[in-house]
């Protein structure tokens, strides 16, 4: 049938030979570890630290961490030996289309759109918020009614930072790697004075019990929509803490490990893609997870998991004022507002990345694959995709949007730890600069575990990502199948 049609490898490669098409290439291996470090680190330090300590595992949270990093790494692996070999803009989706069928090419499409959109417009406002602590009690103090879409009119400085990201994305991706350069020596800065400083301010007592026992959930975390979705399934009585609040604890903080799967999208303005790429994907990843390890293990020592607010947007900087270091909390709050910047950036160039392969492909409207005369950059995939991450910050809350990138994610990585399995079956004869090691064993334990994470995600969490990819199958029907630009022809079945 039509939708189980395969764009051949060979296909996707001499696209990017297209002038009208063509990408500059001008990314080396530092610049994919710094794009991957830059955007990985962001929510998941300044935000989800103290809420998942408080809320789901404890000191223990630096096992979620490690549980979520694991995940990543299985993914990480088949990633890398896809982008090596399919060295080509659209990460997922363009593997998934060589190897599973257009069909499955346009769901994951469509759920990176969701990833990358609803993760550049879950961190504007985080930048947000982090601006409007560092302003507050100044002249340029911003009011409520422009700081807030759920407490005032609009979120401004949300609106203003993805406008102004979009902006830098137009004029050229090589403009982008410099500005992240700088943004991310300063961001690592901050994170290891924190490391150093905190360090000092232990409580070795915090750490007692480091994996608290399990308890009845209380109040709304009770209620079905709330709970885990695995708690439902088997009949489970709503719980927190124990070894189920380290699982639940490492699906939310997926989100925190968004960033080295978008070090794929820019296959294309890569040289030497073979090499460079998974260096790039599995430099970062492994960089950030021990970041994240450290920063989680002085926080919590630092502060009772107990005394922690889990709706405190700024857990990092509240740490150090209960120690009376107040300076460390502005210190803080101005390297999240610098590092988040960074985020929504590079998020937002994923999915500029991800539109602009569908386009090309036919599966999105035409216009978003042009490229622009002078700058070489996907212009019209930028700033549409601008304007909705825009739209969306200036009237969306954080807690709306973040659930929804985690169970994002993982469904991408189990598409492409399955892909990677078909194409090593399929194509064996293709030319593999990286290959995954024992491919089978990671690839089965990648989905596995993705699978089970997904599963310790939220019943509600659950619900919006079903409607929405719903809503990716009636378009697909509806208008991918029939302009795809292989209908018609002999395309590989």
């Amino acid at each position: 049938m039509d939708f189980l049609r395969t764009k051949s490898v060979e296909q996707s490669l001499a696209d990017t030979e297209d002038p009208e098409h063509q990408l500059r290439r001008n990314l080396g291996p530092w610049d994919l570890i710094i794009f991957g470090v830059g955007v990985i680190i962001g929510a998941g330090i300044f935000v989800y630290t103290g809420q998942v300590a408080a809320k789901n595992a404890g000191p223990a949270i630096a096992l979620s961490f490690l549980v979520a990093g694991a995940a990543c790494a299985l993914a990480a692996l088949c990633y890398a030996e896809f982008a090596s070999t399919v060295p080509v803009a659209g990460s997922a989706y363009t593997f998934s289309y060589a190897t599973l069928g257009e069909l499955i090419a346009w769901i994951i499409g469509w759920d990176l759109v969701l990833e990358f959109t609803v993760g550049a417009s879950a961190l504007s406002v985080g930048f947000s918020g982090y601006l409007q602590n560092l302003l507050e009690g100044t002249a340029l103090e911003i009011p409520a009614q422009l700081g807030s879409a759920e407490q005032g009119w609009v979120n401004l400085p949300a609106v203003l930072i993805a406008l102004l990201v979009t902006w830098v994305l137009v004029l050229g991706i090589k403009l982008s790697s410099r500005i992240n350069q700088i943004v991310v020596a300063i961001k690592l800065l901050v994170v290891a004075l924190v490391i150093i400083a905190g360090i000092k301010y232990i409580d070795f007592g915090n750490y007692s019990p480091f994996i608290p026992d399990a308890e009845p959930a209380t109040g709304n975390d009770a209620g079905f929509w709330d709970q885990p979705l695995i708690t439902s399934l088997f009949g489970m009585e709503p719980a927190v803490f124990g070894l189920g609040g380290i699982v639940a604890g490492a699906a939310v903080v997926f989100f925190a490990f968004l960033g080295f799967d978008i070090v794929a999208t820019t296959a294309e303005e890569t040289y030497n893609p073979q090499r460079n790429v998974p260096i790039g994907i599995l430099g970062s990843l492994a960089i950030v997870t021990g970041l994240y390890i450290a920063v989680s293990l002085v926080v919590t020592g630092m502060q009772n998991y107990r005394d922690i607010d889990p709706a405190d947007p700024a857990p990092l900087a509240t740490a150090f004022e209960s120690v009376g270091l107040p300076w460390m909390g502005d210190l803080i709050s101005l390297g999240a507002c610098i590092g988040l910047t960074v985020v929504v950036l590079i998020l937002l160039m994923g999915q500029t990345r991800v539109a602009f392969a569908m386009a090309r492909d036919g599966l999105l409207p035409a216009p978003l694959a042009k490229v622009h005369p002078t700058y070489r950059t996907p212009h019209v995939a930028t700033i549409g995709a601008g304007i909705l991450v825009a739209a969306m910050s200036g009237f969306v809350g954080f807690e709306t949007l973040g659930h929804l990138v985690s169970i994002g994610t993982l469904f991408a990585f189990v598409l492409v730890s399955i892909g990677v399995v078909v194409l090593r079956r399929t194509r064996p004869d293709l030319p593999r600069v990286f290959r995954t090691p024992a491919v089978g064993l990671v690839a089965t334990a990648s989905v596995l575990l993705c699978f089970y994470l997904m599963l310790n995600l939220t019943a509600g969490t659950w619900l919006r990502f079903l409607i929405w990819m719903a809503l990716g199958i009636v378009v697909y029907f509806a208008y991918s199948l029939r302009h795809s630009r292989l209908a018609g022809t002999n395309a590989t079945r």
